[in-house]
């Protein structure tokens, strides 16, 4: 399955929110903007504008019956709408559809060529359960459920579903919730399922379904990789998306929910180079958005960046989406994000009252599908874009060496990205502009391992050599993918990357300054909050931070901490988390000192420390408790 995986290219659909293709059942309620009224037929009506996207799977959010309770307010029907929280796993919301519409969906969507994937919360539930079949239900309180006793209700739901519908797999809701031990258990069970029953597909072949299973786990490599992936060598589940790397590329071509932006190439591949962390079973899928998070297109407008009517919009979805095309693993694109949709009037976040006028950033993006022919006509950008991405869909499906190759970055930069990407006998480079200027590309040939001509895949230019170099132009937030005809012999080489010392210069970087008496001008203790292995977000005692005393005309306040290896965002702040702060930019990296600054919610700094050990965290402020510098250095 692990070539499969990695080609997988999945269309995810919020069905309450998607089409309605059946005036006689629906929610009518929900989370979001949308007519909440999307079914199981909206979602068949609709399999021929998904096939015609180049897309090989969908993922519909969960379509078991959530039953009301007697007397429930509005708040409890509008969550019944998501499917989050069931109450019998094993019948379809009749508000949804019926059991034989989902069988002619995941029939009709086996023979276009599309795999077909459930959503499974099998870590909470409603509360008022139906037993299964077998009589099982799942056991403690309904949020999270206790295993292993819950064990065997799941196992069962997981299974039931391969066996009646011969759906290929599934996405897993919050999938911390579950120990890793029973993701080997459930994870076992669907293989078993999958492989005791089989379907035809488009291509005549009799098949097993694929029997993927995909985490969300909303946290940083090493918590992914704990509750999810599992040890090496001993997996629990071998795929999760990747939620670090998304928000990166959010960073990069548009500004993430908190309003995070202006990173570069080597935003990039520091994230990119993160997945070592991972176990080598390890599959992350990436996404650039989902149900839960801010459209792409309304980002760009909270940045202040680009609007509809503005063709830098379109181009920073080009780039973003070239982005996905262009990386090894899984890849996922939520309903709209190919033709570049936004919600009008909304870009700002709004803090009150948005559940009430569907505008809260966790469910904004939850609107009524545009589906070409079905529920509208495309514009002329809509459907540029809609071409755009689905070439790039076709060039994954015809070089492998995009889904499954090795990935070596041959250029990071604030302004470009290269990556060199190896698959049996195919080598290709990806090039993405991460700024709106033009600017011409030099690649060596010795470094990318090409001694001839370089294949524009898209357009079909063709680069010959200067004197061993390449000048490849690049338009502003433009992409490249060029096929590398004559690879040479040695092959592409890594960057070189500058030898960059962890280690910063002066008081604050020195890890035995003595602790004085007294606490300087910040009258309560700071901490370092965020999420690391031994905090959690929590004000934890080992990272209180201790007064230095003043040096060079600054008060300093510093602690040492054993760190592990990984990407960490965080703040300083005290208990009741007033004052806080963060770095200027909101970003650090060890060794180099920046500007403090106050904090608030969302402004976390990200930091990446490529090494374990012990680190120093360093504060000053000036005699009137004004924020002056923050640095982190390894201590030698």
């Amino acid at each position: 399955m692990t070539a499969k995986a990695d080609d997988l290219r999945i269309y995810q659909i919020m069905v309450e929110s998607f089409v309605d293709g059946d005036k006689q059942v629906g929610h009518g309620t929900g989370y979001g903007t949308s007519h909440h009224k999307g079914d199981l037929q909206g979602i068949i009506d609709s399999l021929d504008y998904i096939q015609s996207l180049g897309v090989n799977a969908i993922w519909l959010t969960p379509i078991f019956e959530s039953i009301p309770v007697e007397g429930q307010d509005h708040w409890a029907d509008r969550l019944d709408a998501t499917g989050y929280f069931a109450s019998d796993y094993f019948k379809i919301d009749p508000r949804f559809g019926t059991l034989e519409q989902a069988r002619e969906l995941v029939e009709q969507a086996h023979a276009k060529g599309l795999y077909v994937f459930f959503d499974g919360v099998f870590g909470h539930h409603k509360g008022n359960v139906v037993p299964s079949p077998q009589g099982r239900l799942p056991v403690g309180e309904n949020n999270p459920v206790s295993y292993p006793e819950s064990l065997a209700f799941y196992e069962e739901v997981a299974s039931y579903w391969v066996k009646e519908l011969k759906i290929d797999g599934w996405r897993l809701d919050q999938a911390y919730q579950v120990p890793t031990d029973a993701w080997k258990a459930i994870r076992q069970s669907v293989d078993e399922a999958s492989q005791s029953v089989t379907y035809v597909n488009n291509k005549g072949e009799t098949v097993h379904p694929l029997g993927y299973m995909v985490a969300e786990i909303w946290n940083n490599e090493r918590y992914i990789t704990e509750t999810g992936y599992g040890k090496e060598g001993d997996p629990a589940l071998c795929s999760a998306f990747d939620f670090p790397m998304r928000f990166r590329v959010v960073e990069t071509f548009a500004v993430n929910e908190s309003g995070v932006s202006r990173k570069g190439g080597e935003w990039l591949n520091d994230g990119m180079s993160l997945h070592s962390q991972y176990p080598d079973h390890a599959k992350p899928n990436l996404m650039l958005g989902n149900h839960d998070v801010v459209r792409f297109g309304d980002l760009l407008q909270r940045g202040g960046i680009a609007s509809p009517e503005q063709p830098q919009y379109w181009q920073r979805h080009k780039a973003a989406m070239s982005f996905l095309a262009a990386y090894t693993g899984p890849i996922t694109l939520y309903y709209g994000e190919e033709i570049g949709v936004q919600v009008d009037g909304f870009a700002q976040k709004i803090k009150e009252d948005c559940a009430v006028i569907g505008l809260c950033d966790d469910h904004v993006a939850r609107t009524s599908a545009k589906i070409d022919g079905v529920t509208v006509s495309l514009n002329e950008q809509q459907s540029e874009l809609k071409g755009y991405v689905s070439s790039l869909m076709l060039l994954r499906q015809q070089h492998p060496a995009l889904s499954q190759g090795e990935r070596t970055n041959v250029m990071a930069t604030e302004t470009v990205y290269v990556d060199h990407k190896q698959a049996d006998n195919e080598a290709l480079l990806y090039l993405v502009s991460t700024t709106d200027n033009a600017e011409s590309v030099t690649l060596k040939g010795k470094a990318i391992g090409s001694q001839g001509v370089l294949i524009d895949l898209l357009t079909n230019e063709r680069f010959m050599p200067n004197n061993g170099e390449y000048a490849i132009p690049l338009t502003g937030f433009g992409a490249r993918f060029l096929k590398i005809d004559t690879p040479t012999a040695a092959g592409v080489m890594a960057q070189s990357a500058a030898s960059v010392s962890l280690v910063g210069e002066g008081i604050m970087a020195q890890c035995d300054t003595p602790t004085v008496e007294g606490i300087g001008p910040v009258a309560e203790t700071l901490y370092v909050v965020g999420d690391f292995a031994d905090a959690g977000w929590k004000q934890k005692p080992q990272r209180a931070y201790q007064y230095k005393g003043k040096h060079n005309g600054s008060n300093l306040y510093q602690v040492v901490v054993d760190e592990k290896a990984g990407a960490y965002k965080m703040q300083y702040a005290t208990k009741d988390w007033s004052p806080q702060f963060t770095a200027d930019g909101m970003a650090l990296k060890p060794g180099t000192a920046k500007s403090l600054t106050a904090g608030g919610y969302g402004k976390d700094t990200a930091v990446t420390l490529p090494e374990a050990g012990k680190y120093v965290w360093s504060l000053t402020f000036s005699d009137l408790g004004e924020p002056e510098q923050i640095m982190v250095s390894k201590c030698q």
